[in-house]
């Protein structure tokens, strides 16, 4: 049991009752006067149980060698996740984020479900505040990322949209390849402040020069058809 503290809610308030129900090893900060004296139970102290589990969980995923994609953006984070999990877990054993386990706690609990079966993982991280994506990247260590947009949510937190971009860019320092939208200048403008290799960037957008330039969106009743151009070959894309 993970004592975790937050500005409404103590996991320390919970020990006994987490006692009662079988549990004996925890990771607390605090060992309240009533809970000091039970004999049967592992207690780890530790300054700060958030970090420690976030540490937990990066030590967890060194354990593994295999392509992990990351997901962070504004919006469209779990729909990306879940739109690659369909399209790709009949040819591969894939672990990914359940549901929007995307926050300080949500991350590392989706990375602690690695098992060496899985040959492919799909995590999405969502931050709120600056420095927080720092430690989100170190817990994921991704391989390849996707960047899907910017938008205003969380905006109160950050000096401006440019430095929460920024932000959210510290998850793919270290990938071999990001995926993103050029149509958005906070993130182009990021990536070029931020010194970011051409060599690892997969766009897409609408100019000229994107690895995948969009050419025209044409919708109908059940279906829109997108036209493309791809290594200078044209292409269309049907989805519902």
């Amino acid at each position: 049991f993970i004592a975790l503290k937050g500005s409404r809610h103590n996991g320390h308030l919970f020990l006994k009752e987490a006692y009662d129900k079988g549990i004996r090893t925890f990771l607390i900060s605090e060992i309240p006067e009533n809970f000091s004296t039970i004999s049967d139970i592992t207690i780890l102290k530790t300054e700060n149980t958030l970090l420690s589990l976030q540490a937990l969980a990066a030590a967890h995923r060194k354990k593994f060698n295999i392509p992990v994609v990351a997901i962070t953006g504004s919006n469209g984070k779990t729909m990306v996740k879940e739109w690659l999990y369909q399209l790709l877990s009949p040819d591969s054993d894939i672990i990914r984020s359940p549901k929007s386990y995307n926050s300080q706690v949500g991350v590392p609990l989706s990375v602690f479900n690695l098992a060496d079966n899985h040959k492919l993982a799909i995590f999405e991280a969502g931050i709120s505040q600056p420095g927080e994506m720092q430690k989100l990247q170190e817990i994921i260590q991704p391989s390849l990322g996707i960047f899907t947009n910017v938008g205003h949510a969380h905006d109160q937190f950050f000096a401006s949209q440019q430095q929460k971009t920024e932000e959210k860019l510290k998850l793919f320092r270290d990938v071999d390849l990001l995926i993103c939208c050029s149509d958005h200048p906070l993130i182009t403008t990021a990536l070029s402040k931020t010194g970011f290799m051409a060599s690892k960037l997969f766009t897409w957008g609408r100019q000229s020069g994107n690895t995948l330039q969009i050419k025209a969106i044409s919708k109908s009743n059940n279906n829109t058809l997108i036209s493309g151009i791809y290594r200078s070959e044209s292409l269309s894309i049907e989805i519902p």
